[in-house]
């Protein structure tokens, strides 16, 4: 007999007849008719058994979320893409408001407030990236990456993009996807160009790969592995005399001590949002941004809402948002690629990070991090057995190399773990060309009393 589950109402026998009625057929097996067999689940064998009581549930759930640890409550140097910085209590302040929480959506006209926290947060952004247009945040920064590409090559007309080959796996898995299939009407095929040991693009590999097909050269700075890429104005001359668009991935808290992309000649600037007063979540607090000038050839392809001001007849200030007909809000699958509302809360905390900190906030944020980061590295390359790849021209990541010491890095992960401290992240599995090499963290969250520890703890471990 067919039972109902107890949080679903629309899982009686009576609703799932009536539903069935309505959409007439006489099971749901004939909606799934058109999946292959050999795609459908067979059975779930090893599963346990089904949770119906809810004290019962949530006593489950605590016990698997308690298998997490806190990154507040150890001493970790993880990055790579999540980033711990801090966040002022009055991110938190504002983005708890019930305005803000319970307003997901609203006509383009009826929330004055909330629009203006998005032209706020486009405005603070946009001065900050020194580019003059800037859309509401993607899914991720990968998400931003595979938008901008597409983005470049319904400019261009072309269907190659060059991406870095020492970049972000989970990024590097989201453009391919946004990059569809070979085989598909609307496919990009994907070029990896060689990088050093320090992540930067090799020049000679970049000139060797543009050719009349490619859309865009998409590049990070400072890089995936935290150098600086010293040669960012040339990869966007090379990509300019190719016709093609150059697309830099930038942090924004590195943009205090760092060059604005449009200064080195990016046409399209993305990155992510993140570390602009959001929390490091499982799962959550990602975000992505794009930028670009304020020219109508990049405006036309954004697939992202814009905010405008504007005065009222009266002379009050009014928000409007522009070229909405073109998402996918407007138009839907015809929209200029697919976005979402998720993200749109965590404008609140940026706009306020922004605010706070200021131009000479920022500086000083950008200097601390690289004065811990350059700090962090010299005691780590004092570790017999440790090399440091680019300490000394990095922002706040860097490699760290242990094939020294004989170990893997894993091994050394896990004795540190032991003593309450999280590394780097291992680079081993995602690049094995590398070797046993880590890429590690320092932002100013880490006071130099954390550092030594670390360089300690190091010393210890790698010596067994």
């Amino acid at each position: 007999m067919s039972r109902a589950h107890p949080w679903m109402p629309n899982s009686t026998p009576e609703a799932r007849a009536q539903l069935l009625r309505h959409l007439g057929v006489s099971s749901s097996e004939e909606l799934f008719a058109q999946i292959p067999a050999e795609h459908r689940a067979r059975g779930f064998e090893g599963m346990p058994p089904a949770i119906t009581a809810e004290h019962e549930l949530a006593r489950h759930v605590g016990d698997i979320l308690a298998r997490n640890e806190d990154p507040t409550k150890v001493l970790s140097f993880l990055g790579g893409g999540l980033w711990r910085h801090h966040v002022p209590a009055v991110c938190d302040e504002l983005v708890r408001r019930t305005e803000f929480t319970t307003n997901v959506w609203g006509t383009p006209s009826s929330d004055h407030g909330r629009n203006q926290v998005w032209f706020e947060f486009q405005s603070q952004l946009g001065e900050l990236l020194d580019l003059e247009l800037v859309g509401l945040p993607v899914y991720s920064w990968g998400t931003a990456i595979g938008n901008a590409l597409r983005m470049a090559a319904r400019m261009t007309g072309r269907r190659t993009v060059l991406v870095p080959h020492c970049m972000d796996p989970d990024r590097r898995g989201v453009v391919a996807n946004f990059c569809e299939p070979e085989g598909t009407g609307t496919h990009l095929r994907v070029v990896e160009v060689a990088a050093d040991a320090a992540g930067r693009l090799d020049l000679g590999d970049l000139r060797a790969k543009l050719s009349a097909d490619v859309a865009a050269v998409y590049f990070e700075n400072p890089a995936y592995l935290g150098a600086i890429e010293t040669g960012a104005a040339e990869i966007a001359r090379l990509a300019r005399a190719a016709g093609a668009e150059t697309i830099a991935g930038v942090d924004p808290v590195s943009l205090g001590v760092l060059a604005p992309p449009s200064a080195y000649g990016a046409d399209i600037a993305v990155g992510s949002t993140q570390p602009l007063g959001v929390h490091v979540a499982c799962g959550g607090g990602v975000g992505g941004f794009i930028s670009s000038r304020d020219e109508p050839r990049y405006a036309k392809e954004y697939p992202t809402l814009l905010l405008s001001a504007t005065e009222t007849v009266a002379g009050e200030l009014a928000y409007s948002l522009a070229l909405f007909h073109q998402s996918s809000y407007g138009s839907r699958e015809d929209g200029k690629d697919w976005t979402g509302n998720s993200t749109y809360l965590y404008t609140v905390a940026n706009a306020a990070y922004m605010a706070l900190l200021g131009p000479q906030g920022f500086r000083e944020l950008g200097e601390t991090i690289v004065a811990r980061a350059r700090y962090a590295a010299t005691l780590l390359a004092a570790v017999p057995g440790v090399a440091v790849v680019n300490g000394d021209a990095c922002f706040k990541e860097f490699v760290v190399d242990f094939a020294g010491t004989g170990k893997t890095v894993a091994a050394i992960d896990a004795a540190l773990r032991a003593r309450g401290i999280h590394g780097g992240v291992d680079l081993s599995k995602a690049f094995p060309e590398l070797g046993q090499r880590a890429l590690y963290c320092v932002t100013e969250l880490h006071t130099e009393a954390d550092l030594r520890r670390l360089a300690a703890a190091l010393t210890e471990v790698c010596a067994r």
